[in-house]
């Protein structure tokens, strides 16, 4: 059995993991009484940490919000977690507006970290460069009005201009939040067009108030992450490109990530890929890398844009006068 000082860590940190527990369940991880959950509890509270008791059969308990809660407890590889997490922010994320609150939620944090875990996230930074991004970026403000209205299951209205520079204004239910790389994306139901969409969140503007509360609906599939990758490979762009890859299905699929393009089988050693962009330049160098000999069956606007980029290497590639 844990002595008391462990065992009130060890109930704070499973408060911390879950909105609410019930006394049994509390004790049953302790491995001690419902009567000792008890008196554990009543500590905690007498050095500051405010515990709601729940009501309900067996009665329960919940870590409550507060101005006055005093420090997370993290265990050590949670630390450095969040460490290497807020360094990474600080030098250059997808969002806007949070690189600075990132160095000094770092500051406070490196004051609190004992000495080995400081080794230890200075040692993975110092080993790590962060080359600063390219592509959009997001509004922190953006994000967290995002993810409200998706706790909050209240619908969001935004203006909206797709890739193709046309501008709509949009109402919709929220469900998920998407992070693919440096591009954020929102995920959810389309009341005008009654049907399930993926925007990017940098091409939105959220207009308030909001709408009002909706009813949850089940999410289109129970692997959200093939769903979402098959939805961004088939979302509209300016360019739509077909191409014969000359490789066998396994090896091009892959080469060609599920976000990137949809890959269809055409012999054993022959794959249909369609991928799409909103410049030809990026679509262009897309296909050149993919490592297989390639046709380009559309856009007519890919294959000029080929010809011209390989003249350009072509030239590149001669040995100086």
């Amino acid at each position: 059995m844990l002595d008391t000082s462990a065992r009130l860590l060890r109930l704070l940190g499973l408060l911390q993991t879950h909105r609410e527990w019930t006394g049994t369940a509390l004790a049953g991880e302790l491995a001690v009484t419902a009567r000792t959950v008890r008196r554990d509890v009543e500590k905690l509270r007498a050095l500051g940490y405010p515990i709601d008791a729940v009501g309900g059969v067996g009665g329960g308990y919940r870590l409550a919000a507060g101005a006055a809660l005093p420090p997370l407890l993290l265990d050590d590889d949670e630390a450095v977690a969040v460490a290497v997490g807020l360094r990474g922010a600080a030098s250059g994320a997808a969002v806007t507006g949070i690189a600075e609150s990132s160095v000094r939620a770092l500051a406070k944090l490196d004051q609190v970290l004992p000495s080995r875990l400081r080794y230890r996230v200075a040692t993975l930074s110092d080993a790590v460069v962060s080359l600063p991004g390219r592509g959009p970026s997001v509004d922190a403000t953006t994000l967290v009005t995002i993810a409200t209205a998706i706790r909050d299951t209240t619908r969001l209205r935004f203006d909206y201009t797709s890739g193709t520079a046309e501008a709509t204004i949009r109402e919709v239910e929220p469900y998920r939040l998407v992070n693919a790389g440096r591009r954020w994306y929102l995920l959810s139901w389309d009341v005008a067009r009654t049907d399930w969409r993926t925007f990017r969140v940098d091409r939105l503007r959220v207009r308030t108030p909001g709408g009002p509360r909706f009813a949850p609906r089940p999410l289109p599939t129970d692997d959200l992450a093939a769903y979402l990758d098959d939805a961004l490979a088939r979302a509209p762009y300016r360019y739509e490109a077909v191409l014969v890859l000359h490789g066998t299905p396994d090896a091009v699929r892959a080469e060609v990530p599920a976000w990137l393009g949809v890959v269809e089988e055409r012999s054993s050693d022959s794959c249909t890929v369609r991928i799409g962009s909103d410049d030809l330049d990026q679509l262009a160098v897309w296909v050149s890398t993919f490592g297989f000999d390639f046709e380009v069956l559309e856009p007519a606007e890919l294959r000029t844009h080929l010809r011209a980029l390989a003249a350009r290497m072509h030239r590149a590639a001669r040995r100086p006068k």
